[in-house]
């Protein structure tokens, strides 16, 4: 074992990808350079586990990626066919007894990091998109994070995603999935909820390739300048999917139903299975519905059932609007027809 209380750059060869596979700021860690680590209260390396342990204040630094969180767990392992990873040398166990280890080419090219584990206090951030939660996990052969707990969010410039239970994140497949209770809030405040949202995001600027290798200094620096657009390099919402009780509200209606899919660029909404339109106390059931978050315009589809049909109450309108009171004893409430 090799413990060491300020820094540890792991030069484990990862996921190797072709020149320019690289995407600018996604929370992208299954490719680059070496991951730089540094911890406040002591970094250790298993050799017969196979992990490096990280902990107090632990951060890892890879491109423009950068995790933090109270511990940090890397796991590698032995590249196939590769021969075995030499054991450290004198010289170090010298080095990682003064504070840093450097694992270089020479001792570790049969090695590869599979797996990163954060916990505590998580957060994995580039200059543009952030992700926090309680614990993290981070698989590099598919390149997706997976953060659990308490206050799970995701925030880009475009928009901002929230759940209960876990969220996930596929940076190659540009994609993420919130479960229990999430919300997608767009930038300019349009809302959808569900059960479960399946969120899209278009591929975003190329970043220029990651340096060959990292330094101390590195694992130290700042965070990198965020780029002049940063929404472009970032990627675009192109597409959320809703499962499962769906709301989307306007400024005057909420509009309910068991699925649905919304294309931001649009500004559309499209709901089906159990619809219901809510204003004040008037309703409108259906079997579809469509959402314009642009205009706050709803309207029912009749699709495959063939009918529509509603809840309206007089004098709503107007007592929404702060206009004259409505009646001490209003008629009873009429049914729309289709």
């Amino acid at each position: 074992m090799i413990a060491a209380s300020r820094a540890l750059l792991l030069g484990l060869p990862l996921l190797l990808l072709p020149a320019g596979a690289a995407r600018a700021q996604q929370l992208d860690l299954s490719h680059g350079g070496p991951i730089a680590v540094t911890a406040s209260d002591g970094i250790e390396w298993r050799q017969n586990e196979q992990e490096v342990i990280a902990r107090g204040n632990a951060r890892a630094v890879r491109g423009d990626v950068t995790v933090t969180a109270d511990r940090l767990i890397a796991h590698y392992r032995k590249k196939p066919g590769a021969p075995a990873a030499a054991k450290p040398t004198p010289e170090q166990q010298s080095q990682a007894s003064g504070g840093t280890v450097a694992l270089g080419d020479s001792d570790t090219a049969g090695n590869e990091i599979y797996r990163v584990e954060a916990e505590g206090n998580v957060h994995i951030y580039t200059p543009t998109d952030h992700a926090e939660g309680d614990r993290g996990t981070y698989d590099l052969d598919q390149a997706v994070l997976v953060m659990t707990g308490r206050h799970l969010k995701l925030t880009t410039p475009n928009d901002v995603l929230t759940a209960r239970d876990d969220l996930e994140y596929w940076a190659q497949k540009h994609m993420a999935v919130a479960r229990g209770e999430a919300v997608v809030v767009t930038k300019d405040g349009r809302r959808l909820a569900a059960d479960t949202l399946v969120a899209y995001t278009s591929e975003g600027q190329p970043n220029a390739a990651a340096p060959p290798q990292a330094t101390k200094a590195a694992a130290q620096s700042p965070p990198a300048k965020a780029p002049d657009d940063p929404i472009a390099a970032s990627g675009k919402l192109q597409k959320v999917e809703a499962f499962g009780n769906v709301s989307v509200r306007t400024a005057t209606e909420t509009v309910t139903g068991d699925r649905a899919v919304y294309i931001p660029d649009t500004g559309i909404a499209r709901l089906g299975g159990n619809v219901r339109i809510t204003r004040g106390q008037n309703q409108l059931n259906g079997a579809e519905a469509e959402v314009n978050l642009k205009t706050g315009v709803s309207r029912l589809i009749s699709g495959t059932a063939g009918r529509v049909h509603g809840l309206v109450v007089p004098n709503e309108a107007q007592n929404a609007t702060g206009g004259a009171e409505g009646q001490k004893n209003p008629p009873p409430a009429k049914e729309a027809k289709p």
